[in-house]
């Protein structure tokens, strides 16, 4: 394996990226870190870096050279589709080089993505039921209890910590365009900080709310929302913002859902709150005549709402796939790995109040046990033991060139 160049690009604001490559290092390997602002730096410095602080004009051809001077084989990325990101896919699919992807686990809350070329929307990941068989059948079978708690605490100084020295040592990397698509993170950062907190205050009253509801048995449809600068919502669906997929859910619940249902929309906990979205909501339920039948939640239980619902309507979040688990019809707006036949609702969104199909239990065994042992990995990124974990498997599936699907 000492013929392996392996390059690392934006990873988490974590050792993640860095403890793999120091393994793999031992094992042989050459590995190269390129950090593209200080928030890289910060987590990833030494030796095997490289810091890359030409315009962003001109980062293929340096990215191109870089790989060809240096004899890459491997790239491994946080998401395909962050600015640097793309353009360094593009050019290394060109040249044979592999792309390994890395994010947080479509199964969740302990499991890592670990996947060849793309997420979601651009995963290679089979859609064909038998071909998912197939592949669940070659490989273990999984154990889905929970085995590591990640820490909500060390992720979000980590993220304080890349984003602000961004902002306040910017002229470090003067040249650095941020290659996510969150709000400025002055104006980010607090907002969340107030919402979390209000939350957080709030949070009895929104489960007694939930309780009380939940104990009328009423007959309802969840619609949990997602973050709208998520690459879930900019890359993997057809909608501009949350509140174009809102607007058509609510319509299409107004004019086909029966009348004694009723639609519970519960916000995301990492939602900044610079969108009002309980007035939007009820502005739109408003103007389509559902204003006594939509239900909306800042907290609460998902896993509970999720129980007790008819059906889930997402756009692509992992929350989908959790409705599967508990045998709940699912019907997805945008691109999901998981949209199948047999597993979520294929008709369009209008005949899904009325025509709901549970999914094939068999057949959504078959995906979670594929999808972990092909595409994920066991472990999280900010907690201690589950990262030792996951980096351990990180480096097996790399050095083995098993990530992916073997089919």
């Amino acid at each position: 394996m000492a013929n392996r160049h392996i390059v690392f690009l934006q990873g988490m604001p974590s050792p993640f990226f860095s403890r793999i490559a120091c393994k793999l290092t031992k094992l042989g390997c050459k590995t190269t870190g390129i950090n593209l602002c200080i928030g890289d730096w910060i987590f990833w410095n030494g030796a095997n870096t490289v810091n890359y602080r030409g315009n962003y004009l001109d980062w293929p051809t340096f990215i191109a050279r870089f790989f060809d001077e240096t004899q890459v084989t491997d790239i491994v990325l946080l998401g395909e589709q962050r600015r640097y990101h793309k353009q360094a896919v593009e050019i290394a699919q060109h040249k044979g080089i592999r792309v390994i992807v890395s994010d947080y686990g479509y199964l969740r809350p302990d499991w890592i993505t670990l996947e060849r070329d793309g997420m979601s929307g651009n995963s290679k990941f089979p859609k064909l039921p038998e071909k998912i068989a197939e592949l669940a059948s070659l490989v273990p079978k999984a154990d889905f209890s929970l085995k590591y708690n990640d820490s909500d605490y060390n992720m979000s100084i980590g993220d304080l910590i890349y984003s602000f020295s961004n902002v306040f040592l910017f002229w470090l990397y003067p040249h650095y365009r941020r290659s996510d698509r969150r709000p400025n993170p002055i104006i980010y950062f607090p907002a969340i900080g107030i919402r979390l907190i209000k939350t957080k205050v709030n949070k009895s009253k929104a489960y007694l709310r939930m309780y009380a509801l939940l104990k009328e048995m009423p007959r309802y449809f969840l619609f949990p929302l997602q973050l709208e600068h998520d690459f879930q919502i900019v890359a993997y669906s057809p909608f501009d913002d949350m509140e174009s997929a809102i607007k058509m859910v609510i319509k299409s619940f107004s004019d086909n859902a029966e009348k004694d249902t009723r639609l519970m929309i519960k916000i995301h906990p990492w939602d900044p709150g610079l969108k009002n979205w309980k007035n939007k909501i009820f502005q739109l339920a408003k103007e389509f005549s559902v204003c006594e039948r939509i239900d909306y939640f800042d907290g609460g239980s998902l896993d509970e709402m999720i129980k007790g619902s008819l059906g889930m309507i997402t756009v692509n979040s992992t929350s989908g796939i959790r409705s599967l688990q508990h045998g709940i019809p699912v019907k997805t707006l945008g691109d999901a790995i998981y949209n199948i036949q047999g597993i979520t609702y294929q008709n369009p969104l209008d005949k899904f109040w009325t025509d709901r199909l549970k999914p094939d239990s068999k057949l959504v065994n078959d995906l979670l046990n594929a999808m972990a042992g092909t595409i994920q990995i066991r472990g999280v990124f900010f907690s201690e033991q589950g990262l030792n974990a996951a980096v351990e498997q990180a480096v097996d599936r790399i050095y083995n060139s098993t990530v992916g699907i073997p089919l």
